[in-house]
């Protein structure tokens, strides 16, 4: 038998399993560990392709096994934290006790940003539209920013339900928009191939140190801001 052809689709159930535990802590508004899971998640999710092309035991299977795991992760638990988010920003209006149903709105769009991407030859290097990974992550460091920020305008912005349904639309929307942006997935280990990634990488860091839980949220923005200027720089079209 061979063992490595295994390896990749094992790391791919460990995202889908670390997906599981973070629904759990989700459940239970512990938001730091929820986020801690998803990340730990997306990290499985960055190298079960990595092994697959080292290895060369890319398979049908593991490409489905990938957006399963990602539905969960990177799909259902962001919706289910939107969810909470709203539910505890209408609790004192009973008129919009079915608003917060809306959060799943952000599932729905991973769902279909997943299931378009396992046809859309375009993506092959790059993606088009943000990656449900990268969408999971900012809306997972929502909450902490709230419970961790002392900006009145902060606390105001993320505890109106209104404020939270936009950002619900515009996150589905861009999970799917004919935005190229630019992969993070490392195929070879050289500065010359990327440069993108790694000045990218290092800005985000600086980021983190400076904004803590709110540079979360601002390497996203970043990332599809960089992704955008890369392609009128380079006249790159979806």
């Amino acid at each position: 038998m061979n063992i490595k052809k295994h390896i990749p689709n094992l790391i791919t159930l460990l995202n889908l399993f670390s997906g599981c535990i973070a629904l759990v802590y989700a459940s239970e508004a512990n938001f730091e560990m929820a986020f801690f899971f998803v990340c730990l998640g997306i990290f499985f999710d960055f190298f079960d392709g990595f092994f697959a092309r080292l290895f060369n035991v890319s398979s049908p299977l593991g490409l489905q096994l990938d957006s399963l795991a990602d539905m969960v992760t990177s799909g259902v638990v962001p919706g289910f934290v939107m969810f909470k988010m709203l539910t505890n920003s209408a609790s004192s209006d009973p008129s919009l006790i079915y608003l917060p149903y809306l959060g799943f709105i952000i599932t729905l769009g991973s769902c279909y940003r997943l299931a378009n991407f396992n046809i859309d030859t375009r993506q092959t290097d790059s993606f088009i539209g943000l990656p449900t990974p990268a969408n999971a992550i900012f809306i997972l460091s929502l909450p902490l920013i709230l419970k961790n920020t002392d900006s009145l305008i902060l606390l105001e912005l993320l505890t109106n339900c209104w404020i939270l349904l936009i950002v619900t639309l515009v996150s589905a929307f861009i999970l799917n928009a004919e935005i190229p942006l630019f992969a993070l997935k490392i195929k070879k280990f050289n500065f010359k191939d990327n440069a993108l990634q790694i000045v990218f990488l290092f800005i985000s860091l600086l980021l983190l140190i400076v904004f803590k839980f709110s540079g979360v949220a601002l390497i996203i923005v970043f990332y599809v801001m960089l992704s955008v200027i890369m392609n009128l720089i380079t006249g790159k079209k979806a």
